[in-house]
């Protein structure tokens, strides 16, 4: 994946300009905009915005967005660099296209074959309003007439391909699922542009290329390009509208929204998780309703809404004990994962995220009981095992006990080993920087020796 490159210097090499060429450019606007001169001598000054995470001064940036053609407007809107990125754009058709099963097949197609799409342009969604709206007025699939004629057995084995799939991230990790993600949609989609079925085989295989795009966009994700992700859920919802398949739509959705709370959009992940929500009163599945509240509790509380996200974490945890009285074939296999010990993970998270630690460990403490009670394996989810030790850990540097800190991360690390995820790479990282402020313990210098 080479999505993740800094948007300036992908600028940069696009249009063949130097970093004096790029500061003789700004220049004259800065100057108009009433900012003063831009001295083409300073060019090491670009090298430190794109090498050196320097935030260029505010004026830089509006002669910037006039440069680009992006309104002023989008530099408040989101973060430097991620506002530049809309420059970088060269193929809208994933946000602009009609919303209808050929524009999705033909779209499938060239994003999987890497074709016409410039695969180190930036996708951008400044909001998801507008891609809610569109796919709320999408128009299902129907039949295919050309093409060698196909069944059911077809989508059967793809379905069956995808549950395997989803188990192999829990184990291996997205750094080595992804390729695999991808050929998935690959194949489903050669199927879909080349083969003959019914409508209802069609929706089948709409709902497995949603499916498997959702797989790419979350690996994506936890491997840390979020750009990426944020291109496959776009595809896996037009799939899923396709397929008229109000669960992985709702999956997708819930998917979509730790990209959008982990990029900087609280309230974006909310409307995702809502509007999901909403999908729900088409079929029961009270582990995905529980899912989806959870993900509003988690992006109120990355905004620092208390209340809002109480109220949420409730309503997941109420929607979790419905769930007990139904037996797992009654729920989708997406949710297979779902599990007491996952909501008292994400609501122990939520209280790190609001600066309250010693609730935290309350929640991290209620998980062995839980996982217990429901005869849940954490060795077959070692990524989630070793991601909450590490936020425990966290949780006990916070009240200052470091001997307890430093004796939960040895065994996240170990729970770790042989798991590819930059997500958890980065929690790691994290952890060592807080722990570094303490290098004076003993154990601490230890651990840090250990995992250096």
């Amino acid at each position: 994946m080479e999505l993740d490159e800094h948007p300036l210097a992908w600028l940069l090499h696009h249009k063949g300009w130097s970093a004096t060429n790029y500061l003789a450019r700004l220049d004259p606007i800065h100057q108009r905009l009433g900012y003063g001169r831009i001295y083409t001598r300073e060019r090491k000054r670009v090298s430190r915005w794109i090498r050196e995470g320097v935030t260029p001064e505010s004026g830089v940036q509006r002669a910037m967005a006039h440069l680009h053609h992006i309104d002023e407007a989008e530099i408040t809107a989101r973060p430097w660099p991620d506002w530049l990125r809309l420059a970088c754009l060269r193929d809208r058709d994933l946000l602009q296209a009609e919303w209808n099963a050929q524009t999705t097949a033909d779209l499938l197609d060239r994003i999987t074959a890497g074709g016409p799409m410039d695969r180190r342009a930036f996708l951008v969604v400044t909001g998801v309003a507008p891609v809610l709206a569109q796919a709320a007025a999408a128009q299902p699939a129907g039949a295919r007439p050309h093409g060698r004629r196909i069944g059911t057995a077809t989508p059967d084995l793809f379905e069956q391909g995808l549950s395997v799939l989803r188990r192999q991230d829990d184990q291996l990790g997205s750094g080595q699922v992804h390729a695999s993600a991808r050929a998935q949609l690959r194949l489903i989609t050669d199927t879909l542009t080349g083969a003959s079925y019914t409508e209802a085989t069609g929706r089948r295989l709409y709902a497995a290329a949603a499916e498997a795009a959702r797989s790419c966009g979350w690996t994506a994700h936890d491997s840390g390009h979020h750009a990426l992700a944020e291109e496959f859920y776009i595809l896996a919802l037009r799939a899923a509208a396709s397929a008229n398949d109000p669960v992985t739509t709702a999956n997708t959705l819930a998917f979509w929204a730790i990209t959008r709370y982990s990029g900087g959009d609280p309230y974006g992940a909310v409307g995702l998780a809502e509007e999901a929500l909403r999908h729900t009163k088409k079929f029961a599945s009270p582990r995905l309703e529980a899912v989806l509240h959870a993900r509003c509790a988690r992006a109120h509380a990355k905004a620092g809404d208390h209340r809002a996200a109480a109220r949420a974490q409730d309503a997941a945890f109420a929607a979790y004990d419905r769930a007990r009285d139904r037996a797992p074939d009654d729920e989708p296999d997406a949710v297979y994962w779902v599990n007491r010990g996952e909501l008292e993970s994400w609501a122990a998270t939520n209280a790190m995220n609001l600066d309250e630690p010693a609730r935290a460990l309350t929640h991290f403490e209620a998980i062995p009981a839980a996982q217990r009670d429901e005869g849940h394996d954490p060795a077959a989810f070692p990524r989630a095992a070793a991601l909450r030790l590490a936020r425990t850990a966290e949780a006990h540097i916070a009240l200052g006990d470091l001997d307890a800190a430093v004796a939960i991360a040895h065994r996240a690390v170990d729970h770790l080993g042989g798991v590819t995820s930059a997500r958890s790479t980065s929690t790691f990282d994290g952890l060592r920087t807080q722990l570094a402020t303490h290098r004076d313990a003993v154990v601490v210098r230890d651990f840090l020796s250990r995992t250096a």
